[in-house]
């Protein structure tokens, strides 16, 4: 599984710097995160072997961060949002996805209790502490009663060598932190999952959805450094 994992890589670090201002991130999609067609192969399969299984297709789905929109694009639901500071989400939507650019601290365009499924991936580690209790305060307004949050955050435990590769990060989280950070504010942790996939595309090996599902499948996660974390607020019922 050596070669599978390195060919999985990046779990979707479509993410904005959101707390950052746009004089010190600088041209952050230019230089770190230009586009890559390898994460649209690794979404849809992801799609295909985890999320489809946990999105109905009458749910409303929230991408927080969304980026390059590749995670929302994959998605098969009623009505789908993608959410970034980034001007350019627009261009990269696909049709039927409503694009929002505004921070994440301000989710005013939607109604509360209007979300099924909120996800965000590699988002909370560019955001400073308050900004993500603000962020997870909009998050638990917009989610209807039964609604759920999905985090894929790289994981410091493992990811410690390359963490600050990314010069916009300025949060740490690890598979035990993160949860006791959202069990701190409200959230009931139900899923962790320390090694859920490894932590770049940027590999000279190609990204391939059998070994993507391969890699999901298997008890095994050589070079897993991404987390999931699942949670929904306590003072909503399932």
């Amino acid at each position: 599984m050596t070669v599978a994992a390195s060919m999985v890589s990046e779990g979707g670090p479509a993410a904005s710097p959101e707390a950052a201002s746009s004089d010190t991130v600088g041209d952050y999609h230019g230089s770190r995160l230009a586009y890559d067609p390898r994460r649209d192969v690794l979404w849809n399969a992801l799609w295909d072997f985890h999320f489809k299984h946990r999105i109905a297709p009458d749910d409303c789905v929230l991408d927080l961060g969304a980026g390059y929109a590749n995670f929302i694009n994959s998605v098969t639901a009623r009505r789908r949002i993608a959410v970034d500071l980034w001007p350019g989400l627009a261009e990269h939507v696909a049709p039927g996805v409503e694009a929002l650019v505004a921070p994440v601290t301000d989710l005013s365009a939607l109604a509360s209790g209007s979300v099924d499924f909120a996800f965000a991936s590699n988002l909370f580690e560019h955001l400073p502490p308050d900004v993500c209790v603000a962020t997870l305060s909009e998050i638990r307004r917009v989610l209807k009663p039964s609604g759920r949050l999905t985090l894929l955050q790289p994981n410091y435990r493992y990811a410690y060598r390359e963490y600050f590769d990314d010069y916009t990060h300025v949060a740490v989280y690890s598979h035990v932190s993160l949860p006791d950070m959202l069990r701190a504010h409200g959230w009931e942790v139900d899923e962790v999952r320390p090694r859920f996939l490894p932590l770049s595309v940027k590999s000279r090996l190609p990204v391939r959805r059998a070994l993507i599902g391969a890699y999901l499948r298997s008890p095994f996660k050589p070079l897993g450094k991404q987390m999931l974390v699942g949670a929904r607020p306590l003072h909503k019922s399932r």
